[in-house]
């Protein structure tokens, strides 16, 4: 019984987690963040959200409401999205310790995975798995299952991470955050619209946001698109970039 509900669960779950938001929020991850960190934190949020999910399923047989839920994780996204957008800068001695300084980061990426799995289509399946077979095997099965699907993402982004430049990495990481924030509010807002609809809904909002950035004046615009933005991994000062930093990049000192 253990064993038929584990594999069967991850099955399902590595199907649903193809191409799920999550798994492209892996990907996204893994080009800012050491593959490790972010797969230690993917695993411990996706552990916490499906023991959440098994027990609904075995025990009520209901799933949560998800509207207010998807509502709070598409807000925070839209969040993330700027905040990446506009960037950060660090001192020589900030840039230096950043290489070492692995739990924020472990912190971020664990809030945001549970943030966008509760309501996910990957909870919900978990949920009805364990509402009619053994509650131990469709935990293990789902969240391996969730896991490996979110490290091959992990893998094309920390590979892809090597060659490109920062500047484009931060302006798609901070496209893809705030396209899921705006999908899931605009799947709460427009709940009876077709998931294409709300898809191209949310890039177009996304592809306006972006071109009322572009028509900004200069000095009101994010750094990042700014004429004459750093494209490399360091600043023009010589400073190592946030990114490289948290890549494990040497900073060019013997």
């Amino acid at each position: 019984m253990v064993l038929a509900a584990l594999l069967l669960s991850f099955a399902v779950i590595f199907v649903a987690e193809l191409g799920d938001k999550t798994q492209l929020v892996a990907m996204m991850f893994a080009l800012r963040y050491r593959w490790w960190v972010v797969l230690s934190a993917i695993t411990v949020a996706t552990t916490a959200v499906h023991v959440l999910s098994v027990a609904i399923g075995h025990y009520l047989g209901a799933a949560l409401p998800t509207h207010l839920l998807g509502l709070i994780a598409g807000a925070m996204f839209v969040v993330f999205g700027l905040w990446t957008l506009r960037g950060d800068s660090l001192t020589d001695d900030e840039t230096s310790r950043a290489a070492k300084a692995t739990a924020p980061a472990f912190f971020v990426v664990t809030s945001a995975f549970i943030l966008a799995e509760l309501g996910d289509k990957t909870m919900l399946a978990t949920i009805t798995l364990a509402a009619d077979r053994d509650w131990l095997g469709v935990w293990i099965g789902s969240t391996l299952g969730m896991v490996a699907a979110d490290g091959l993402a992990i893998l094309v982004g920390a590979v892809a991470g090597k060659h490109l430049p920062e500047r484009f990495i931060q302006i798609t990481a901070a496209a893809l955050f705030l396209v899921f924030g705006f999908y899931m509010l605009l799947e709460y807002l427009l709940p009876s619209a077709s998931v294409l609809i709300v898809a191209v809904v949310a890039l177009a909002l996304v592809l306006g946001f972006g071109a009322i950035l572009r028509a900004l004046p200069e000095r009101l615009r994010p750094p990042v698109l700014r004429p004459g933005a750093s494209g490399s991994g360091t600043s023009e000062e010589g400073e190592q970039s946030p990114l490289t930093a948290g890549s494990g990049v040497s900073d060019g000192h013997d």
